[in-house]
């Protein structure tokens, strides 16, 4: 393979394709990217940014049909066209049928129960009075589609919450009364080799509902580890997936480990594999969709990952202040995103602190969530 003549196409140019991205370039393959915006942090990067909408047929036909394999980094597009396009004999992956079935979080929930994977008890709503009666309260409702970073999803704590429930087409489960929640990106070629990444905790703001801390590795025994990786390897051979996964799930306080929801592409959780591990989840990707072989998946460091968010109030150009303190703190790598716009609770970057000593560096990534905020740089923010 003459990696310059390759070319990989990517559905999406956010972070998620910046860093994709930055990865194919180290091996020279040549990357499009489409994206809406014309100031997409990947298309600034990519070889070609083609400017089109994710339900844009033309311009997703367009961007398929000069690659020679076509991934995405964001799950809400059109999947009609890419099974045409499938057809047709283009190379996509994860395969479009696959992204059908996890688009819609009812469809993944009943993957998993055709092929026998924990997760927890849930019901499609029809009435929240029914709901409320089949699983209790409080249960947590979620909408079919469309959400990401906490948005469709919301806790029916009791009767007198119905009038806030999520509008639209959703399901309810069961209220978990987990332990932990924890992650695992896994890795599928298309020869069918598989390889997980080491179990981390993940730690969520509550209050929006958004990922606020990755620790990795994860504190949990050997036996917790191994439940969650052979579930994980499941998932992805159900789904007959290529490509990376995240996998997010609940190690209850019983010791059992249940799925929550399955993302398919790379995922915030695995950010710490950049400095932590021997391949990144972002390489991996690559190998995976360009059939080579995988990496390795060992941890060569522990590591703390915290996200850079929008901070409350702000709009407008991005400004990263206390940049330069945190920077003095031993084991700080920052990524800043390059999007040019900032609002509340956006993510605009991230940090990951490595250290020998996982719990100093969570120490570190305390300090560093009190001394790093992105603001704007607009003298009168508005809300």
């Amino acid at each position: 393979m003459n990696p310059k003549d390759f070319k990989i196409g990517i559905i999406g140019g956010g972070q998620l394709g910046k860093m994709l991205i930055q990865e194919a370039k180290k091996m020279d393959f040549t990357v499009l990217v489409l994206d809406p915006s014309t100031c997409a942090p990947g298309g600034k990067i990519a070889d070609h940014h083609i400017i089109g909408d994710f339900y844009d047929k033309d311009k997703i036909r367009e961007l398929v049909e000069q690659c020679d394999v076509t991934t995405f980094e964001i799950e809400n597009i059109d999947t009609e066209i890419l099974s045409i396009l499938e057809g047709e004999g283009n190379t996509i992956f994860p395969s479009p049928k696959l992204l059908e079935t996890i688009k819609d979080k009812s469809k993944q929930k009943e993957m998993l129960q055709q092929n026998n994977i924990p997760t927890s008890k849930w019901k499609r709503i029809n009435s929240l009075e029914e709901t409320a009666e089949e699983l209790g309260l409080p249960f947590v409702q979620k909408s079919c589609c469309g959400g990401y970073d906490g948005r469709g999803v919301y806790v029916v704590k009791n009767e007198e919450g119905f009038s806030e429930a999520l509008k639209g087409e959703s399901f309810g489960e069961e209220f978990v009364d987990f332990e932990k929640e924890l992650g695992i990106m896994v890795a599928r070629n298309s020869r069918g080799e598989t390889k997980c990444f080491p179990v981390v905790e993940m730690v969520f703001d509550h209050k929006e509902n958004i990922c606020d801390m990755i620790i990795a590795p994860g504190k949990v025994d050997k036996d917790i580890e191994k439940k969650a990786k052979d579930l994980a390897i499941k998932c992805i051979e159900g789904l007959d997936g290529v490509g990376v996964f995240g996998i997010e799930m609940f190690l209850t306080k019983d010791g059992d480990v249940l799925i929550n929801e399955i993302a398919p592409r790379v995922h915030n959780s695995g950010h710490y594999t950049i400095e932590s591990c021997i391949t990144s989840q972002f390489e991996q990707h690559i190998r995976a969709i360009c059939g080579m072989p995988l990496g390795s998946t060992e941890l060569i460091i522990p590591s703390v990952v915290i996200n850079i968010l929008g901070q409350e109030g702000q709009h407008g150009n991005p400004y990263y202040q206390g940049l330069k303190e945190v920077l003095e703190i031993p084991g700080v790598n920052t990524h800043i995103y390059g999007k040019e716009y900032i609002k509340p609770y956006r993510k605009m970057g991230h940090v990951t602190v490595v250290d020998r000593d996982i719990n100093e560096a969570i120490n570190k990534s305390n300090k560093v969530k009190k001394v790093l905020k992105a603001i704007s740089m607009e003298v009168n923010s508005v809300e």
